[in-house]
């Protein structure tokens, strides 16, 4: 799994920015399917338009392990703000604040909430991307770094205080239509960390941990400041005896709406 994990991280730096038309669901452990919706708020930040901000929130649901209702039950809530900085034609990075609530479950039948009931998550990370592009393909390869820090109301012995992750993600965008208003986005994400434990204090092995499959639909119309993506994701959490977990996903981006909302008053 190490040769693997060396493997990625050289093809991330020979290979081609980030791509952030979408926002992807995160994993929300054990089920069949699940479903995200998030709405966000993106905003270039000076003339250059080097800076930018991306604010959003966002809701999970998903399903029992032993049903395949991906609304049947609360799941998570993300707030999350970002700051882009585009300081050469071909490289970007990025850093961020997100605060997390998921709620926890029983690994056994009726699947019902634990005794502590959630988990609050604090994390902040960075990310460093390098893209390629063509009039019709964009290739995108992005690193990003996670530092997690969890709370709940009751330790278990499962239990983590901080979490290091690491990200490598590959994403392709093809341009349907010469004014880039449709896209069609499909992109490859192995996740590996380590984790130390609330209750022994000691850190477990970087190992990986998982991979996620995406494939979306985004619509950007002309007279209108948003971008809509449909798409979906498929978590595949292990590297031994892994499970499938399959997701639908919604978000709306309104770009530039301060901008928008000037303009507006102007008239």
């Amino acid at each position: 799994m190490k040769q693997l994990f060396f493997f990625l991280c050289f093809v991330a730096c020979c290979l081609p920015v980030i791509s952030y038309a979408q926002v992807s669901p995160p994993g929300l452990g054990k089920a069949n399917t699940a479903s995200w919706f998030a709405f966000g708020l993106r905003q270039d930040l000076g003339t250059s338009k080097k800076w930018q901000s991306m604010s959003y929130i966002g809701v999970g649901r998903k399903s029992n392990p032993d049903n395949y209702g991906p609304f049947f039950k609360p799941s998570i809530l993300v707030i999350n703000q970002e700051f882009y900085h585009q300081f050469h034609p071909h490289w970007q990075y990025a850093f961020a604040l997100s605060y997390r609530k998921q709620e926890e479950y029983n690994d056994f039948a009726p699947f019902g909430s634990t005794y502590g009931g959630f988990e609050r998550e604090w994390r902040i990370y960075g990310r460093i991307a390098y893209m390629l592009k063509t009039e019709k393909l964009k290739f995108t390869t992005t690193f990003r770094q996670d530092l997690r820090t969890f709370t709940r109301p009751i330790k278990e012995m499962s239990s983590e205080d901080f979490q290091l992750r690491s990200r490598l993600k590959l994403q392709l965008t093809v341009n349907l239509d010469k004014k880039k208003i449709h896209k069609l986005i499909g992109g490859y994400e192995a996740l590996f960390s380590t984790s130390k434990l609330a209750m022994s204090g000691i850190w477990t092995n970087f190992n990986y941990q998982e991979s996620r499959f995406t494939f979306y639909y985004a619509v950007s119309p002309q007279r209108l400041p948003f971008t809509i993506d449909l798409g979906y994701m498929n978590n595949l959490v292990g590297n031994r005896s892994p499970f499938s977990a399959h997701y639908i996903a919604l978000d709306v981006i309104w770009n530039n709406p301060f901008r928008f909302l000037k303009h507006k008053k102007g008239t």
